[in-house]
């Protein structure tokens, strides 16, 4: 009876053995996404520095 009950012993460990304890390791991966912002600029209106300033207000002469 002790042989059997070695041999039954020996078989359910050889079987919970081969089943292993494989553990997986989970690879968490974290994504970052990067904005960049471009400022904006505004750009002044062009101002002709050359130009006179004509007076609205005078008399045209008559032709």
């Amino acid at each position: 009876m002790k042989k059997v009950f070695a041999i039954f012993a020996i078989a359910g460990l050889i079987a919970t053995a081969s089943c292993g304890n494989k553990t997986t390791e989970e690879v968490t991966v974290e994504e970052t996404v990067v904005v960049e912002e471009t400022p904006v600029v505004e750009e002044a209106p062009a101002v002709d520095t050359t130009a006179v300033a004509a007076d609205t207000t005078a008399a045209t002469p008559a032709q």
